[in-house]
């Protein structure tokens, strides 16, 4: 039996803890260990996950140590004994370790809030996964990105796509980010015009007439996007609903049959059935579906804290030319309970 690949994962906050879960899950590979800079209750649920913790500097270890909390070794030490690593760290800080990265000769997973240039590729599993095989460091877009890339990959099917507008309405902060986000204001943003996530969405897809804009609310749940695209040619709604219905990691949610209306009735609905109430999936509204002659428009949803999770463990498996695309889409969402049912 082959041995399991050895993930290492610098950073374990809300995307980084999500992928170690998630790497545990499958057959293939194996949590190494995490990079912890604090010695908070996300390392202490490390531990009870029997994760390995290590830390940046041995500095920081002695301060774990005073809180009780043991650690394997720096950085370093971890990296020696991974064959790849995940950078879940703050927007931004993945720079500063990709040279110790590349020095070490390891295999890197990036995610979306580091510019494109940090990687060789920019992915979505759906889109763009053949191309990033064997890759050496791989950039995940962001939860935005993903969730665009995944209707427009999938529709691109249907017919050939010429140009999409987008509306992005934004979370405000995640759930545990008590310092961040408008408590009574819908912050335009940016102000000026497209946003950057149409110029994130072509780091994949180049070829792709797009254009966004984008304001952030004040919630914490999920994202929501109004999407218009217009097609070469005349398109069928029900090639449409077919096309997002067959799609892997999309939701095509049936109000009427659910009697979902919000982003608060997802996340309670995920709750019952879901660990954490994770929504890996895309969730596209199938009553806000319309078309007019060769155009179509829809609202979808976005779960910032977990939609970029799948396509994490099909990027490690992509660099190390592990699986083929779709064996790694349905080995990761089988093991991830990602499927067409929730609602």
């Amino acid at each position: 039996m082959k041995s399991k690949v050895k993930v290492a994962i610098n950073g374990f906050g809300t995307i980084g803890k999500r992928i170690a879960i998630a790497v545990n899950k499958q057959d293939d590979m194996i949590v190494s260990g995490i990079v912890k800079k604090k010695p908070d209750y996300n390392a202490l649920y490390a531990i009870r996950a029997g994760i390995d913790i290590y830390t940046i500097s041995d500095k920081d270890m002695e301060t774990f140590r005073k809180k009780g909390i043991e650690v394997r070794g720096t950085i370093n030490d971890l990296i020696k004994e991974s064959d790849i690593v995940v950078d879940a760290t703050p927007d931004g800080v993945g720079e500063t370790y990709k040279e110790l990265y590349k020095t070490n000769g390891i295999n890197s997973i990036f995610q979306g809030g580091e510019e494109a240039s940090i990687a060789d590729i920019s992915f979505n599993s759906l889109c763009n996964y053949d191309e990033a095989y064997g890759k050496k460091s791989i950039r995940v877009v962001s939860c935005n990105t993903t969730g665009l890339l995944r209707s427009i990959c999938t529709l691109n099917q249907v017919s050939k796509i010429e140009k999409i507008n987008a509306v992005l309405i934004r979370r405000g902060a995640d759930p545990q980010e008590i310092k961040k986000g408008p408590i009574n204001s819908i912050v335009l943003n940016p102000v000026n015009l497209p946003s950057h996530h149409a110029l994130d969405v072509k780091s994949v897809i180049p070829w792709i007439n797009i254009s966004t804009a984008a304001v952030v609310v004040p919630t914490t749940l999920m994202h929501v996007h109004h999407v218009t695209i217009r097609f070469k040619d005349k398109i069928i709604k029900n090639d449409i609903i077919d096309a997002l219905m067959q799609a892997p990691r999309i939701i095509l949610l049936d109000t009427k049959l659910s009697d979902i209306q919000s982003t608060a009735q997802i996340i309670d609905a995920a709750r019952l059935v879901k660990e954490r109430g994770d929504v890996n999936e895309l969730v596209v509204f199938k009553d806000s579906i319309s078309i007019d002659e060769n155009e179509v428009q829809f609202f979808q949803a976005v779960h910032q804290e977990s939609i970029v999770v799948p396509e994490n463990i099909d990027a490690i498996r992509a660099s190390l030319e592990i699986s083929s695309k779709y064996d790694s889409i349905s080995q990761t969402d089988k093991k991830l309970g990602i499927n067409k049912i929730l609602y």
